[in-house]
């Protein structure tokens, strides 16, 4: 068993204060954090109640939306401004995990989600890097159907398992954070780190900071997009392959796009080569497909899943197509 302190921070300067302790983590809904703590995945010497804080939409004049971290996933995906302004983030967190869990999960804990990884999981039996620096990866030579195909290092071939991250970095929002030197901001492009040699470090989040909101900025054809999910069963499974796109077409032309994945790399993955090739280009299926091959180039199969360049390439085609409304 490994003791831990519990506190409830009332709010955001008492939360940073307690969380300044060595070990210390905040503790919002806890689905995936308390898990961790069962399978001795994580050992906390200080859990930071922070339920109840930063838990307001704000919907400001510019039309952006400042998102509290406190938020509960169930409540963010059925704000009428997400729904009709930024559907691709309702449908994203729809399509994880299961009800009940949705209505504990918060916004914040949802980017700090973990890898599923099963050797990560596996405390007694597995090696992994991102459990224990230098233990070595298990799952580079072991079963890895789920694993990356994208940004995999020697040290970690894990993936990131959210949905909704996948949607936020799609739609180009930032992250919001505030420690004990003061606040900042960071795109959400830029908040979780591909492996390296440091798969434990997992996002640029420092000791003690907190998150404290999720601004999403105005972006018009924003209303215009969506999500596909595409795993093993139809419900509570993590992404094979995701893809969260949003795209304006004129002309038949492509004016502007934002494309993520999902399930390929240890982060969220903002397809910005496959953005720059569409932008003005003709909206086809045969375009979307280049852009798709084009963004999935570098991909590195593993001995398991490199069925994934294919099915991430023709779900990428399939998702543009259904937003542009073309067949050919």
């Amino acid at each position: 068993m490994n003791p831990f302190t519990y506190s409830r921070a009332g709010d955001a300067a008492r939360a940073i204060d307690l969380g300044a302790v060595a070990g210390a983590k905040f503790l919002g809904g806890g689905t995936n954090l308390v898990d961790l703590m069962r399978e001795t995945v994580e050992r906390p010497s200080a859990l930071v109640d922070v339920t109840g804080l930063f838990d307001t939409i704000d919907e400001r004049d510019d039309g952006s939306l400042l998102i509290g971290a406190g938020v509960r996933n169930s409540a963010l995906a059925a704000h009428r401004a997400v729904r009709t302004r930024y559907p691709v983030l309702a449908r994203a967190i729809l399509a994880g995990a299961s009800a009940q869990i949705r209505n504990m999960a918060t916004v914040g804990g949802n980017l700090l989600q973990r890898t599923r990884c099963t050797y990560f999981y596996d405390t007694e039996g597995s090696r992994c890097n991102k459990r224990e620096p230098g233990a070595g990866c298990d799952a580079a030579g072991g079963f890895n159907r789920i694993h990356a195909i994208l940004g995999a290092s020697e040290a970690c071939v894990a993936t990131h398992p959210s949905d909704m991250c996948v949607a936020l970095a799609a739609l180009d929002a930032v992250v919001h954070l505030r420690s004990a030197d003061g606040e900042r901001q960071v795109p959400m492009a830029d908040f979780h780190l591909l492996p390296g040699d440091r798969p434990d470090l997992e996002s640029v989040l420092q000791p003690g900071e907190l998150i404290t909101a999720i601004e999403l900025p105005a972006l018009g054809f924003a209303a215009h997009s969506t999500y596909r999910k595409v795993r093993d069963r139809a419900s509570y499974a993590f992404a094979l392959i995701s893809v969260a796109a949003a795209l304006e077409v004129s002309g038949g032309k492509v004016g502007d796009v934002r494309l993520a994945l999902g399930g390929v790399a240890h982060k969220p993955w903002r397809a910005f080569k496959a953005e720059t090739m569409l932008r003005g280009g003709p909206a086809t299926l045969q375009a979307f497909r280049a852009a798709a091959d084009a963004e999935l180039a570098d991909a590195r199969p593993l001995n398991d899943n490199g069925f994934k360049i294919e099915l991430a390439a023709r779900t990428m085609t399939a998702v543009l197509a259904e937003l542009a409304g073309v067949t050919s």
